[in-house]
């Protein structure tokens, strides 16, 4: 939304109020029969009722059009052109279709003309939309001339660009003046057969000789231009369009201005009563406002695009011809000023305006920036040249650049499923504990059988041996004592028969008893062995999930990695936008402020009419672009700081303190 859509809401609410309020009105007594005051009050009546049930149809056919024309009853707040048409030329034709014009009842006239000023409303405010959103654009065409005046560089560049323009037009005046040479050189010849000699030769010969002699002539024309460089001529080019340009960018401003302070102003209160800058007696004094409003923008669009005027020479021109144009009001039937305010309304929308905006266009179009034809055709004239070596370098090369995008498809899918896929598959099965996925050194049943047969040979040998038990034969109990010492790793009887052994290795080996225990202590050794091995497992199975996550943080690196270098490029970008509409916030406000410090006031205190058009510009920018920065509840209030910037009754100094507010209040949003 723009504040165009907040004044054209105003404006009509205001319409709205102003008939809400108003009492019901009777006939008036210059519509009303005489006779009817004559006769007996039920034939009155009766006659009254007949005449209001006749203008029925016409009254909801009128309603119908105020509705549409209504910004609270359509979802946009400015209509179209073609809408506003549509309405009035109903309008129109229920106006020639009522023949009996002494019929209108007060009622319709109020209802035609609360049509006609909502339709002079939205009129106004498409008016005020078209200047903005032409004015705006123009910064940038002047940037454009800044930008080129403001650098050699720059300057040489737009040479280059323009020079085959310039060569096409020096060419085309050469020729179109030889051309008219060669015409007025061929007298009439009464006979045919003459000048059907004259050889196709010598007339190429004649004019190729009038050719020498145009380029000679503007050559000599052109001589006392020659001593300046095609650099300095560029830059007077520039510098006269981007005066053109501001020219024209005043003259949009200063209507701009002029429409917002001077069209539509009603100051209907809550009770419906209506004041105006020119305070009148007589309840048609809001209808005198519409129609001055309706004579302001038909003058304004006339003359907005006549850069010769100027700013100051356009206001004296609109006030001048308003002010020719005001022609006895109360004097003229309510039905003809209706009509007549709805054929200059049409004739806005379908005639001025239209032509105003192509009057733009061509301006824009003769000052501004060249096409892109004209900035780019030099590196389109590069890559159209080089364009047989780069498809000669792919056609020659094209087994391998497709062997290369084919091996970095597979190496990307390869790394996807095997370091991305596989650890995960792997993690989720170790969350679900699933046997495949169980890390294992050695398995349960290996310890098991070690252990059991290490019990084995130590109670064998405490049997075989009852000498290192005790000297007697074992019993249950001693074996079952043995068998527990051995879970708990006790060798006793195997070490003493060692010991023993180790005293006569030679006699222990014969008997062997000294390898049976060297073979049992392998054994426990195996055993121990498998026991560590064990804690080890347990401690590996009891990290499962760490050791998944291990597997899985490589192809997780790699991925984040490559999606925040993704993300870094497009919310570069983004921040890049972000800090680009901060920039113009920022850049926004330094225009506003240098609009207050270098315009001047009115006796008033107030701004001028193109002062005020280009502080309106730059708030409709402000409020664009702090729209996409600030947060919903912070853009609310910021609103209220907007609608006191553009506020003209209060004063240029508190305009300039609105500013500085603005700028402290919200510098949270501008700097960071």
């Amino acid at each position: 939304m723009s504040f165009v859509v907040d004044h054209i809401s105003q404006v009509d609410g205001q319409l709205d109020r102003l008939q809400l309020h108003r009492e019901p009105s009777n006939t008036s007594s210059h519509d009303r029969d005489p006779a009817l005051d004559n006769a007996p009050p039920s034939q009155t009546q009766d006659s009254r009722n007949a005449e209001e049930g006749s203008s029925w149809p016409r009254n909801f056919k009128l309603q119908a059009a105020i509705r549409s024309l209504s910004t609270a009853s359509s979802s946009r707040a400015l209509l179209s052109p073609a809408t506003i048409i549509a309405a009035l030329d109903q309008v129109q034709h229920l106006n020639i279709s009522n023949t009996r014009k002494a019929e209108f009842t007060a009622q319709e006239e109020e209802l035609e003309w609360l049509l006609v000023s909502k339709a002079a409303t939205q009129t106004y405010g498409v008016i005020l939309n078209v200047l903005l959103e032409q004015t705006i654009p123009l910064n940038d065409d002047i940037g454009y001339w800044n930008e080129i005046l403001g650098s050699y560089r720059y300057t040489s560049l737009y040479t280059i660009q323009v020079s085959p323009s310039r060569l096409y037009a020096w060419a085309s005046d050469i020729y179109r003046d030889a051309f008219e040479r060669l015409q007025a050189a061929i007298r009439p010849q009464e006979d045919e057969e003459e000048q059907r000699e004259q050889s196709l030769p010598n007339r190429w010969r004649t004019f190729y000789g009038l050719v020498k002699d145009s380029v000679r002539e503007r050559l000599l024309t052109d001589l006392q231009t020659q001593f300046l460089s095609p650099l300095t001529k560029t830059r007077m080019e520039a510098r006269s369009k981007r005066n053109h340009l501001k020219r024209l960018r005043e003259m949009s401003a200063s209507g701009l201005g002029i429409l917002m302070d001077e069209g539509m102003i009603l100051e209907v209160d809550d009770e419906g009563s209506v004041s105006s800058k020119n305070r009148s007696n007589g309840k048609d004094e809001w209808q005198s406002v519409v129609s001055k409003s309706v004579s302001l923008m038909e003058t304004v669009l006339r003359n907005i695009t006549v850069l010769e005027l100027g700013a100051l020479e356009l206001e004296e021109t609109v006030f001048t011809s308003i002010d020719e144009d005001t022609e006895p009001f109360h004097q003229i039937q309510a039905s003809s000023q209706t009509a007549r305010l709805g054929e200059r309304l049409r004739h806005i929308l379908r005639v001025h305006l239209h032509a105003h905006i192509e009057d733009t266009k061509e301006l824009a179009s003769k000052y501004g920036k060249p096409s892109c034809l004209t900035r780019y055709w030099l590196p389109g004239a590069l890559l159209f040249l080089s364009s047989s070596t780069l498809l000669r370098i792919f056609i020659n090369r094209k087994a391998e650049i497709f062997q290369w995008m084919q091996d970095v498809g597979t190496t990307t899918v390869d790394f996807w499923y095997n370091w991305v896929v596989e650890p995960v598959k792997k993690v989720v099965g170790t969350i679900r504990h699933d046997k495949d996925s169980e890390i294992a050194i050695m398995s349960k049943e290996s310890l098991q059988g070690d252990r059991a047969s290490l019990e084995r040979m130590v109670v064998d040998f405490a049997v075989d041996n009852p000498a290192t038990a005790g000297g007697a034969p074992l019993t249950e109990t001693e074996i079952a004592d043995v068998r527990a010492k051995v879970k708990e790793g006790d060798l006793t009887p195997v070490l003493r028969a060692y010991e023993k052994d180790l005293r006569k290795p030679f006699v222990g080996t014969v008997r062997g008893d000294l390898v049976r225990a060297l073979l049992i202590q392998v054994q426990k050794t195996k055993v121990d062995v498998e026991v560590a091995v064990g804690g080890i497992d347990n401690l590996l199975k009891s990290q499962e999930l760490v050791f998944g996550f291990v597997g899985l943080t490589p192809g997780v690196l790699v991925c984040l990695s490559l999606s925040h270098w993704l993300s870094g490029v497009f919310a570069g970008r983004r921040g890049r936008v972000r800090g680009g509409k901060q920039g113009s916030l920022i850049r926004t406000l330094r225009n506003i402020d240098r609009i207050f410090t270098g315009s001047t006031p009115t006796d008033n205190g107030i701004l001028s009419y193109k002062d005020h058009g280009m502080l309106l510009c730059e708030v409709h920018i402000l409020r664009q672009n702090a729209s996409r920065v600030l947060p919903g509840d912070i853009f609310d209030e910021f609103l209220e700081e907007v609608n006191d910037l553009v506020d003209l009754r209060t004063g240029v100094d508190r305009q300039i303190r609105v500013v500085e507010r603005v700028r402290w209040a919200y510098s949270k949003w501008l700097l960071r």
